[in-house]
């Protein structure tokens, strides 16, 4: 009889904050067939992801779903990569995450981790940068010239999204607390506005795309920012169309999909210095509670990265 081998990972015991979060041990997963065991190294901390769990999602939950680490094992017939290979990635959000010693991942899920940074920084990059590049590449896609409103351009979604416009030659609005401002000029933004201290909707016009990382009031007041005919994207609100259609506006919403081909891109940029990562702390596997904390208080440069394996 086999002996089920043990790891630690970070486990979300029921619907809620971080008071249900702890670091414990969980059997450590086997790949199936087509399927990559990857040593993680890094996984960073996205604070809403506990309320993405649908409500018979049975628990404890492996929280996490970006990361880097190394391949460990493949399981029968899986191809595109070998044991030892450096990769960051999206493994789906219906599987456990990657906030633990071991994940199992599609190889399609995984991409080379880009070579100029390390596993800590990687691991920032996979939803922040999957998410950006999809809301202006594929939603869009933006194009040079354009004007383009990207709400919390110092955060883990708009910091990737500042850079990658900028990258394509937009003329690029965003708006960030006063101490991000530099920052956010740093990243590629031509015009930054301190939404703590000013109207940003009686500044700022004739936007043909913007991006709402926040939801709520923040949403509602860039409606009227847009151009005629103008497009608002949503990563957090999905109760659009009829706003959109009262402001003569359009608008979208989506949940990230994994995306090797994407992450390949986004890796090539990261190393010819065209785009850069943000980490705004670190934490050991152990305090994992207390970095989830922190998240939840918000106004992060970047994101919070778990350091797995030392």
């Amino acid at each position: 009889m086999d002996t089920v081998e043990r790891m630690k990972a970070v486990h979300l015991l029921a619907q809620g904050g971080s008071e249900w979060i702890t670091c414990e041990e969980a059997p450590r997963p086997r790949p199936a067939a087509g399927q990559a065991l990857v040593r993680v190294h890094a996984a960073a901390i996205t604070p809403s992801e506990h309320t993405w769990l649908g409500p018979d999602q049975p628990f404890p939950v492996i929280l996490g779903h970006e990361f880097s680490g190394v391949v460990s094992e493949l399981g029968p017939q899986t191809v595109g990569m070998t044991t030892g290979d450096a990769v960051y990635g999206l493994p789906a959000f219906t599987r456990d995450g990657a906030q633990a010693e071991y994940v199992v991942a599609l190889p399609s899920e995984l991409a080379p981790k880009p070579r100029s940074i390390d596993h800590i920084q990687a691991a920032e990059v996979p939803i922040s940068g999957l998410t950006a590049w999809q809301a202006l590449f594929d939603h869009v896609p933006i194009v040079a010239g354009q004007r383009i409103l990207i709400h919390g351009g110092s955060g883990g979604v708009g910091a990737f999204a500042v850079q990658f416009a900028h990258w394509k030659g937009a003329y690029v609005i965003t708006t960030v607390s006063g101490s991000y401002m530099d920052l956010a000029r740093e990243l590629g933004a031509d015009e930054v506005v301190d939404y703590t201290t000013s109207r940003y909707e009686e500044m700022i016009h004739e936007v043909d795309v913007a991006l709402d990382t926040v939801g709520g009031e923040t949403l509602e007041r860039s409606w009227g920012m847009l151009r005629p005919d103008g497009l608002l994207i949503s990563i957090v609100d999905d109760r659009l169309q009829e706003k959109a259609a009262a402001h003569g506006a359009r608008a979208a919403y989506f949940v990230v999909e994994p995306n090797q081909k994407q992450l390949k891109e986004i890796a090539g940029l990261i190393d010819s210095g065209y785009v850069r990562p943000l980490v705004e702390a670190v934490y050991p596997l152990s305090q994992a509670p207390e970095a989830y904390a922190t998240a939840e208080r918000g106004h992060l440069r970047g994101k919070i990265v778990l350091n797995i394996a030392g």
